[in-house]
């Protein structure tokens, strides 16, 4: 391999972990979208290709976010703080900022360009969407806008909105493509587009628990950063009841009578995750269990609208 072939590799491998792209855990919102679909629309050619390049879009839109949160951490230090060399458990090396592998220029630069095409992508899909209510097109251009103003610009995350814009984000990654392909939602769609936002939030959380020094250092008001342990362990908690709460809800909200029962494994596996965190003082084996729990998840709502939607 040739000194330019390696550097190429070396460098298009930082910008895969600048971009998270091993993290998908939001691009699955399209599969929950195709399984609420009814059968005669999840092969029709336009919901396709509308759904086909919102993803595309969706994941441009995300890596020029998460590009400027990592300029953004990087800058006011937090990120130096969070993945400091004494810390085995977090690898500086998911962040190229920190691990000197790209430099501040080329992590803007990046996120620039990401996030026009982002922008180019779903105005596309707006265009040849079968439905284009006024609802959908509102919502999708608030939620590029708050995407790149994450923590960039206005910091929506600097102001006390982290926990709900994460969230947030999850309940429009669904809603969105949903209303392009057929117009309208029911309540079984609203209340499966909560509980896959609730997953990315129920990670979240945890993840904001263990950065809780470096948030605090550069006054990122995180619910974890603004409490004390024990008011942070209580919000952690009560989010979790309240998914709870949403799934024993579901069936009054249009969704079938067993639909709990589907989510077992997320219920049981939520109290586990609740345990290991803050019983077990094990916040980023929590963290990694959370993102196994929103995967879990997705796995029971798709196979749910498989069966409903037969």
């Amino acid at each position: 391999m040739t000194a330019l072939a390696a550097t190429t590799r070396t460098r298009g491998s930082a910008y895969f972990r600048l971009a998270k792209l091993d993290i998908l855990d939001y691009y699955l919102g399209v599969v929950v979208v195709w399984t609420l679909l009814v059968p005669a629309l999840r092969f029709d050619a336009g919901v396709l290709t509308t759904t086909g390049v919102f993803l595309l879009g969706e994941v441009f839109v995300i890596a020029a976010m998460v590009a400027l949160d990592d300029l953004t951490g990087y800058r006011d230090g937090s990120d130096v703080t969070n993945y400091s060399p004494d810390d085995p458990a977090r690898r500086r090396y998911r962040k190229p900022l920190v691990a000197g592998t790209l430099t501040e220029d080329q992590v803007l630069r990046f996120a620039q360009v990401t996030g026009v095409v982002g922008a180019l992508l779903w105005l596309a899909a707006i265009a040849i969407a079968p439905h284009t209510p006024l609802w959908t097109v509102v919502l999708i251009a608030v939620t590029y806008f708050f995407s790149l103003q994450y923590s960039w610009g206005v910091k929506l995350s600097y102001h006390g909105f982290q926990e709900f814009f994460i969230a947030g984000l999850g309940w429009a990654l669904v809603l969105a493509p949903y209303g392009l392909a057929t117009g309208a939602v029911d309540g079984f769609v609203l209340a499966q587009a909560l509980l896959f936002g609730l997953g990315p939030l129920l990670f979240g959380v945890y993840s904001n628990t263990n950065d809780v020094v470096g948030d605090r250092s550069v006054g990122r008001p995180t619910v974890a950063a603004l409490t004390s342990p024990r008011g942070n362990m209580v919000f952690v908690i009560a989010v979790s009841a309240a998914e709870l709460a949403l799934v024993l809800a579901v069936p009054v909200l249009g969704g079938p009578w067993w639909f709990p029962l589907a989510l077992l494994p997320t219920i049981a596996l939520r109290a586990r995750q609740v345990w290991i965190g803050f019983a077990r003082h094990d916040i980023l084996r929590a963290r990694k269990l959370g993102i196994r729990i929103h995967r879990i998840t997705v796995l029971a709502l798709v196979v749910v609208n498989l069966v409903v939607w037969t």
